[in-house]
């Protein structure tokens, strides 16, 4: 018996390899290191302890001291020595063997051709005239003349796509690139203080092209308000006898500045407190 015969007999030669099943991270992953413990603590160490001492007290990051020379202790759990990090998951598609072996090329669908739709309105028209009016009738009709519209009828139906320009790119413009001499030369700067005195001058201008308005007239209100109340002038009390007798001292140096001291004075005497009306002002 030839080798190709046995071959052929043999169906479980040739039957696909099963994969092995997928092991998990805790059947992977070595028993975990060990972290710091008690009885590795020798004397001179700064972990070193007095009084009651546990094994958790090793595996508390804030509580473990770095030892001189040696790195940091985080009292993790971390797997062995002969450990590789990262999970193994077994290929599934051949590898490289089956990529080689053979070319996986894209089959087109076979399209099917499309279903022209129907002429209900011919269809309504044919079953009222051959004298069928309820629904099961109707759907008899439908059945037995089944018109379809054609393709040329059904293009005026369909909405045809919008016209676009060839040249036209869609989705979002690209940012314009950032002017950066423009920036180190402080350009905008200059161009706002070019702005600020063109907005100055231009106000300047149209300051000096105002025309200028007539004489403003006060109003009744105004002038109220600006009314001084005349003071009645009462003749100060003095004895008979010493009406004519005239001053000892001169502290004006003239006779026209005491005048308008005393007229100062006589209008201001409605608002001053005081028998004499000399004393501080009524109002703050």
């Amino acid at each position: 018996m030839s080798e190709t015969e046995s071959s052929r007999q043999d169906p479980i030669r040739w039957k696909k390899k099963k994969q092995p099943a997928r092991r998990t991270v805790s059947q992977i992953c070595p028993p975990p290191r060990r972290p710091l413990t008690v009885a590795d603590i020798r004397p001179g160490m700064e972990n070193e302890r007095l009084g009651v001492v546990r094994d958790s007290m090793f595996q508390n990051p804030l509580i473990v001291k770095a030892e001189l020379g040696k790195p940091r202790e985080r009292s993790y759990s971390l797997p062995g020595v002969n450990f590789n990090y990262g999970l193994y998951i077994r290929g599934l598609d051949g590898g490289v063997p089956e990529a080689i072996g053979h070319w996986n090329v894209f089959r087109q669908q076979p399209t099917c051709p499309q279903e022209l739709t129907r002429n209900y309105i011919a269809m309504n028209c044919g079953a009222v005239k051959a004298g069928l009016v309820t629904a099961h009738e109707n759907v008899l009709y439908r059945k037995l003349n089944d018109i379809r519209i054609s393709n040329k009828d059904d293009r005026r139906l369909r909405k045809e796509p919008p016209s676009i320009p060839r040249n036209m790119t869609f989705g979002i413009q690209a940012r314009p690139s950032t002017p950066f001499f423009d920036l180190l030369q402080h350009r905008y700067q200059q161009l706002w203080v070019q702005e600020q005195k063109a907005t100055q001058k231009a106000l300047k201008l149209e300051k000096k092209q105002k025309v200028a308005l007539g004489k403003l007239y006060e109003t009744r209100s105004c002038q109220l308000r600006k009314y001084k109340p005349p003071v009645k002038l009462d003749s100060l009390w003095s004895m008979p006898h010493y009406q004519k007798v005239g001053p000892h001292l001169h502290t004006f140096p003239t006779e026209a500045d005491r005048q308008r001291a005393l007229k100062a004075h006589r209008e201001e005497r409605a608002v001053r407190q005081g028998t004499l009306r000399m004393g501080n002002y009524t109002h703050p």
